[in-house]
């Protein structure tokens, strides 16, 4: 299922300055199929915003550059940030196990939160089964008949959690690496915990507003997407060819911690940027959260809710990717902060971001 990840590397290269590349490999992605393409750049030219395709198949009202949408597993970031500055707050230990947090709450069929670290949440090596995973909650959001009569239900955290623990642990703590929205969503539940406040709270308190990041939210289970904004589309099947249904009104509670998040291209940008040149995390928690581990993303490394990748230029960006219905997001910067790019395709079928981040980064 989506609330998915992606690459990263290197600094910006003269081939890519005026962007030509990258305006190519976003017309490409339309002609293979995605509806639309909305994307903002920053670097030392200043900021360039562009778009491609139609944010409206109904209407063929095109993308805007300044398009807020849901960006799904890049809250995952956000999120790690949060408990980064609580970590430097002293207020909990990466070294803590989740059962210090959330009692009990980890447990069965193997699983066991005396066992998991917080840093193992956050960097997907807990083993702990991700609950979109399961068959029967995938077919409840996923299949067309039952999207539309589940796309306003509120999931709680508890429920998802509970969905995981029907299952067995893909693997022992510390012993692989596996991508898990569970992870994120008992993320979630810890900064309740430690904070006393919701994690959309502490996101909008510790991050959103510091950086004024005005077109950023957490919407908890509110089911729509404030303006400007394109329709979003998908699929709603594991097939590239059938029908295309209008996904855009969601209850983001099936994603929670691990992808509930709207954003613009602009936002994500500032966000990164500022996160990776040190204005987000003091200098210790950031090495921290750029410790990675072997993963099975684009670039094959994973921190703390963070993406490390180099590109076949030798550059090195810094970011997360994202899936959610109708939705396919990207947000990487370099390493210093100071070239950064966003981008969202309004459809979840189809188009490679890849060919995006190289063209931009890479010019090629």
């Amino acid at each position: 299922m989506a609330f998915t990840a992606v690459p990263a590397s290197a600094e910006p290269r003269a081939a890519a300055a005026h962007h030509d590349a990258t305006r190519r490999a976003m017309d490409a992605v339309v002609e293979e199929g995605v509806p639309g393409v909305a994307l903002q750049v920053k670097d030392k030219n200043g900021i360039w915003k562009a778009t491609s395709g139609v944010g409206n198949l109904k209407t063929g009202e095109p993308r805007n550059a300044h398009d807020r949408y849901r960006a799904g597993s890049i809250t995952k970031t956000f999120i790690a940030t949060v408990l980064l500055q609580l970590e430097a707050e002293h207020r909990l230990s990466f070294d803590d196990k989740v059962d210090k947090w959330l009692p009990g709450l980890v447990r069965g069929n193997g699983h066991d939160g005396r066992k998991i670290t917080v840093r193992q949440l956050l960097n997907h090596t807990s083993g702990i089964y991700s609950y979109t995973d399961d068959e029967d909650f995938a077919n409840e959001i996923f299949l067309p008949e039952n999207f539309f009569k589940n796309q306003y239900r509120t999931w709680t955290p508890q429920e998802l959690t509970k969905i995981a623990m029907s299952h067995k642990p893909e693997f022992a703590p510390g012993t692989s690496w596996g991508y898990s929205n569970t992870n994120y969503v008992l993320a979630g539940m810890l900064i309740d915990k430690v904070t006393g406040n919701s994690y959309g709270d502490e996101v909008r308190r510790r991050i959103i507003e510091p950086l004024g990041l005005h077109g950023t939210s957490m919407p908890g289970t509110s089911p729509t997407v404030p303006q400007s904004s394109s329709r979003a589309y998908s699929q709603l099947a594991e097939n590239t060819t059938g029908k295309i249904y209008d996904v855009t009104e969601f209850n983001p509670s099936a994603a929670n911690a691990a992808g509930e998040i709207l954003a613009g291209s602009g936002d994500l940008n500032r966000f990164y940027s500022a996160l990776l040149s040190g204005r987000v995390l003091p200098a210790k928690q950031l090495a921290e959260m750029k410790k990675t581990v072997p993963a099975e993303v684009v670039g094959g490394r994973y921190g703390l809710g963070l993406i490390e990748s180099e590109l076949s230029c030798g550059v090195r960006i810094w970011g997360h990717s994202g899936g959610i219905h109708g939705s396919s997001s990207v947000a990487f910067t370099t390493t210093n902060g100071k070239h950064s790019l966003a981008f969202n395709f309004n459809g979840d079928w189809a188009g490679d971001p890849v060919k995006v981040i190289e063209a931009e980064f890479c010019g090629r």
